[in-house]
């Protein structure tokens, strides 16, 4: 018998999910966060007197999380606040503004009042895309580690709506006629860094999600979720060491046996979980030759998803504008091809500008906006030089965005500024090729044929993050902690493993043959 030792690399949404069952559980559960701050791409940035999220700007199905707060005796409301975004967030196609809501009767009366003819489509798309999530949901919620695994009857039932052969875009047709509304239920694809065009008809319930069960924003920022889980692994014991990076996974015979820390230290653990970025955690975290499966040779021939221009802006102005705008490409769709396919900056690109102040005054001084732009771009693999062109980009960001009425003046009221380019992205935060959604949702790329959670080269090794199943997206990042944690915890007991005393038993709450 022993006592269970976790060693958690990186302490992104992922890791600390993991972090806090792992340790609400009873095991002895150290995080290793390479930066000075907790959270990876779902951290605050700081500049002065404003405070922005680095990455991630509203939160979608909070409920999903309560589950998991709840499970170690928690509950997320006790740590954070939620205000629910209505509207969801203003779309703009040249002059028209569009403003989806929950309500489904108010949403019809805008449809037909701006695209004609198109609310019954939205009835529809509703009423489907509910069915296709309430059977595809459960695949989201357990491992794909063998073939076998797709024998049962989840996936028997959900096949028939996974709708994985048609395209994101080829879905909404079947809903809508006007292409401003298409897109409307399509530029959610850029979630996961994919082309609507490309990406797979089964994430039109991406679309569904924000529509069912809306949008919120934590008082704070999506930050704040980072911050909550944080203290819940305090109170449990755990330990999160930042400023303390890992160069290495310890393996001896197939087995992590431990982390040796950036420093020099080697620290012994029963079980090393991985929630640092996949491909570069591959690329650094193993012995050359250790991998067989993960090479930088296969990893390279992977797909990846977009990047992103960041612009962080502390701006000396009141400025009303929703707290989420996205401004539409003329032609988005060539916009689209242009930075997925032809992989060089659009002249016409579309914008998403983030206006979190107008629900949360906590974020900047009085009279003052912390406001942040994103411009999804190529990722590292274009022949794009970003010390030239992240200036350029920058001011005609600044350009376009000036051109409406509530951001005339801009330029001259910025007070603090901080950009990221996918070259940062890169160099500074460790993400692959800049590819800030992580590995794209590709057939060959998804459930199985996605990293496995319960890792397929090193015994005792676990994935969580975008870059294993379910996915990228804060919700399937957790519901990918929740897989990993509890397969460790299931594979722990079969070894009679002692871990401590739980606060919780949770096998009572999941059937133990689901996760084995």
């Amino acid at each position: 018998m022993k006592s269970g030792k976790i060693a958690v690399i990186g302490a992104g949404p992922g890791g600390l999910a993991a972090a806090m069952e792992l340790s609400a559980n009873g095991y002895q559960v150290t995080v290793y966060e390479k930066q000075s701050y907790i959270g990876g791409r779902t951290s605050r940035i700081q500049l002065g007197e404003y405070r922005f999220d680095r990455g991630p700007t509203f939160f979608m199905m909070p409920h999903l999380l309560e589950e998991m707060f709840q499970a170690v005796n928690r509950s997320l409301y006790d740590y954070v606040e939620l205000v629910e975004l209505d509207p969801l967030y203003r779309l703009q196609f040249g002059e028209v503004h569009f403003s989806p809501t929950r309500s489904e009767q108010e949403m019809v009366e805008r449809i037909e009042a701006l695209f004609p003819g198109n609310g019954q489509g939205y009835l529809r798309f509703m009423q489907e895309e509910e069915k296709k999530f309430n059977r595809v949901a459960p695949l989201l919620q357990r491992p794909f580690s063998k073939l076998s695994d797709y024998v049962s009857r989840d996936v028997m039932l959900a096949l028939p709506r996974l709708n994985a052969f048609g395209s994101v875009y080829d879905r909404l047709s079947r809903y809508f006629t006007d292409e401003r509304l298409k897109y409307a239920f399509t530029f959610q694809a850029k979630y996961l860094g994919m082309s609507p065009w490309e990406c797979p008809g089964t994430f039109t319930i991406l679309a569904y999600l924000e529509h069912k069960f809306g949008l919120f924003h934590p008082i704070g920022g999506v930050n704040r979720i980072c911050e909550a889980m944080a203290k819940v692994i305090g109170e449990y014991g755990g330990t999160i060491e930042t400023s303390c990076g890992v160069k290495r996974v310890l393996c001896k015979n197939g087995k992590a046996v431990g982390v040796l820390l950036d420093n020099g230290e080697r620290m012994e653990a029963d079980h090393v979980i991985i929630n640092a970025d996949f491909a570069n955690a591959m690329n650094q975290l193993f012995e050359p030759g250790e991998l067989k499966k993960f090479t930088p040779a296969r990893l390279a021939k992977k797909k990846y998803s977009c990047s992103t221009f960041m612009m962080y802006l502390g701006v000396n102005q009141e400025i009303q504008m929703p707290h989420h705008t996205i401004l539409f490409a003329d032609d988005y769709r060539e916009n689209v091809h242009e930075m997925m396919t032809k992989k060089v900056l659009s002249q016409d690109a579309s914008l998403y500008i983030h206006n979190p102040g107008i629900h949360d005054p906590s974020l900047a001084p009085d009279g003052k906006t912390a406001l942040y732009a994103l411009m999804p771009v190529p990722n590292l693999t274009a022949d794009l030089n970003w010390e030239e062109q992240a200036c350029r980009v920058k001011e005609a960001m600044l350009a376009r965005m000036e051109k409406e009425p509530e951001l005339a003046g801009l330029s001259g009221n910025i007070e603090e500024e901080m950009l990221i380019t996918p070259l940062d992205w890169r160099n500074q935060y460790d993400v692959y090729e800049g590819a800030t959604f992580n590995l794209a949702h590709t057939l060959d790329q998804m459930m199985l044929l996605r990293p496995h959670n319960r890792f397929e080269e090193v015994a005792n090794c676990w994935l969580v993050g975008g870059g294993t199943h379910p996915g990228s997206g804060l919700p399937t990042i957790f519901e990918s902690a929740r897989i990993s944690s509890r397969l460790l915890m299931a594979q722990d007991r079969s070894e009679r493993i002692r871990v401590g005393v739980a606060p919780t038993d949770v096998t009572k709450q999941m059937e133990v043959a689901k996760w084995k």
